[in-house]
């Protein structure tokens, strides 16, 4: 069927988705808070309403400190290692780096979509994360939201100007087949290495996911994610602190052997022993290509980022992912809510998919904890359509040259893409039928989005799209000042055209 009319987380030494409401008031950044009783269209969270747009200013906003790749015409396919993010997260462009020198056992987390990295300047997250403890499931607002679709009436900010703005992120066809082609040689050179030499990686295979498979990258083909996945039979999960998300990984008895014996502590398999070697690898065989270097070690981060200096400077984050065919993590039993979006069907086989299992470093004391983070590859983007597929550009790009302006500041250092991807996922949940995502009614969509965006944002309520149990606006996960100054700004955007689309 075609999916589009369906209806359809051991001790702290181991390593291891709504009503759509009405429009908040203008508010100018650097003014007061939005009042609380505003709602907001789409997360299903009540959020608060500014003041009239007649009682405030409308000034700017005031700056206090001033993998392979394939050519963008393939067909994306659903794939990573952390509870709650499907294997569709891992994409060529979205992941992060650890720190250098030895460091605690690590534990394993379940890989759902995955949340994009945190690179400073851009959409993408960098630095460090802690796991997210399990708290009770996040609730949804009640509100009721007006109706979505071309019987509004009210214009949308932002107006014609969209149309124009998407024309300046579609990727060039020649850049990105030659980013491309640079990109999948060096990946070539390192699979061919970990493949034949007498090591622990020795199984990896390629897993395309990221949002150039997905077709929802923007700007430029300067970054890109690639995971090399290994595939680990007989896996026991030990959940990490009721996270949902996070766990450590014990081996069953395997007759075979296990590649990964070596890392074990104990029963624990050593997140942070198996990145350290991985990494290690990688950093010897990069000198024998040329014209690249592996940047320093991000704390808290994955991956191994690497610079392709020439013929442009092009960024490469590479993933090492556990696969596990077993069932999927409990804690996304309830997730995926799909069934009047795409269908029930579409769940299941998106279900049978293996899950991932991406290092992570967990705050633990003065120190960081390794675990293993799931994540499945469960690439929802293949399934929207272009009006959608836009207003997910859109918001991308409104959240990248918002951390752009204000780089200097540290407020917007935790927001990346796979939060807004996930905010993304809830509209179309909310509004599943394909007439309510007309091209002609873009500027009105867009506004959903960014309305329910900033709901989540004023309820500090974004529920993991694959692991509801988790919150990824928790006080834990980003603290209440950065949220208040990312929704002011955005506010500010909504109110007056978006003029950030006209910078940088």
């Amino acid at each position: 069927m075609d999916p589009r009319r369906g209806k359809a987380t051991r001790t702290a030494s181991k390593a291891g988705v709504s009503a759509r409401s009405s429009r908040g008031a203008r508010t100018e950044p650097g003014g007061p808070p939005a009042d609380p009783n505003a709602a907001r269209p789409g997360a299903g969270s009540c959020g608060p309403a500014g003041k009239s747009g007649s009682q405030q200013k409308k000034s700017g906003p005031a700056s206090t400190e001033g993998t392979q790749v394939r050519a963008p015409g393939s067909r994306a396919k659903t794939a990573p290692v952390r509870a709650g993010d499907p294997a569709s997260a891992a994409r060529p462009e979205e992941q992060a780096v650890p720190a250098e020198g030895p460091e605690p056992p690590a534990a394993s987390a379940l890989a759902l979509p995955r949340p994009g990295s945190r690179r400073r300047g851009g959409a993408r997250c960098s630095g460090e994360q802690r796991p997210p403890p399990r708290s009770a499931r996040v609730p949804s607002c009640d509100a009721p939201a007006p109706a979505a679709g071309p019987h509004r009436r009210e214009a949308a900010p932002g107006g014609g100007k969209l149309r124009a703005v998407l024309e300046t992120l579609r990727l060039s066809r020649p850049d990105t087949s030659a980013a491309a082609e640079v990109v999948n040689r060096v990946v070539d050179h390192l699979l061919r290495r970990l493949q034949n030499c007498e090591s622990e990686f020795k199984g990896v295979a390629l897993l395309r996911t990221g949002s150039y498979y997905e077709h929802v990258k923007i700007s430029a083909p300067n970054e890109f994610d690639v995971m090399f996945k290994l595939e680990v039979p007989r896996i026991q999960l030990e959940e990490y602190r009721n996270s949902g998300a996070y766990y450590f990984v014990k081996f069953k008895r395997n007759p075979r052997g296990n590649p990964l014996s070596q890392f074990l502590e104990g029963e624990i398999l050593s997140a942070s022993k198996m990145l350290l070697k991985f990494r290690k690898i990688i950093k010897e065989e990069i000198k024998n290509i040329g014209d690249i270097i592996v940047e320093r070690k991000k704390r808290g981060s994955p991956a191994v980022t690497l610079l392709i200096r020439k013929p442009e400077a092009i960024s490469v984050d590479i993933i090492l992912a556990l696969e596990s065919k077993s069932s999927w993590p409990a804690s996304t039993q309830e997730g995926m809510p799909i069934n009047n979006w795409l269908g029930a069907k579409v769940k299941a086989n998106l279900r049978r998919q293996p899950f991932y299992l991406v290092p992570k470093h967990a705050k633990e004391g003065n120190g960081f904890q390794g675990i293993l983070n799931v994540k499945t590859k469960s690439c929802l983007c293949v399934y929207v359509h272009a009006c959608m597929k836009d207003c997910l550009k859109l918001m991308k790009y409104l959240l990248e040259q918002l951390k752009k302006k204000f780089e200097n500041r540290k407020e917007l250092d935790k927001f990346c893409s796979y939060h807004v991807k996930t905010a993304f996922f809830h509209v179309c949940t909310r509004d599943p039928d394909d007439s309510q995502w007309s091209p002609k009614d873009l500027e009105f969509r867009f506004d959903d989005c960014v309305a329910y965006f900033l709901q989540c944002l004023r309820t500090e309520q974004l529920v993991h799209y694959f692991i509801p149990t988790v919150n990824l606006f928790s006080q834990d996960q980003i603290d209440k000042t950065s949220k208040e100054f990312l929704s002011k700004q955005i506010e500010y955007e909504r109110n007056n055209g978006f003029p950030v689309f006209d910078e940088f």
